[in-house]
């Protein structure tokens, strides 16, 4: 009897443990490691720049394309991802997201582009963001 006490908690602590890993799981992520492979033997490859202007300046990833939807919560900011989804939809090459963390901006981005016909299958992720980045001899600068 004890150990049925002890059964239902567990399974219920672990059936909640596997549903948020399932929910931090819905992007695909690219390491830094394998994204500077696949820059370094010329991949072709779509790079969506979503930094701030200032930022991108500053640092971003040799061929990025800017965009600066950063934060891309609003309909302005969806709206400056247009040209990209459209290259993005002509082509199937990997589309790799670059926001400054790789965090919500870059999900939202991803969703957006997800949402308007961009197989799932070709959207990544930098982990990390442009902060992340590890690799200077491939950064470029304006």
């Amino acid at each position: 009897m004890k150990l049925h006490r002890l059964a239902v908690p567990f399974m219920m602590l672990l059936m909640a443990l596997t549903a948020s890993v399932a929910l931090a799981g819905d992007f695909n992520y690219i390491s830094p490691a394998d994204m500077k492979a696949k820059m370094e033997q010329g991949e072709p490859m779509l790079i969506v720049d979503i930094q701030v202007a200032d930022e991108f300046a500053q640092h971003h990833l040799k061929g990025a394309v800017k965009t600066t939807a950063y934060p891309v919560k609003s309909d302005e900011d969806k709206a400056k991802l247009q040209d990209v989804l459209g290259k993005a939809k002509k082509d199937n090459l990997p589309v790799v997201i670059i926001c400054p963390r790789g965090k919500g901006g870059a999900k939202r981005a991803y969703d957006y582009m997800k949402e308007n016909g961009v197989d799932e299958g070709r959207l990544l992720i930098l982990e990390d963001g442009q902060q992340g980045w590890p690799y200077p001899e491939l950064l470029a600068k304006d």
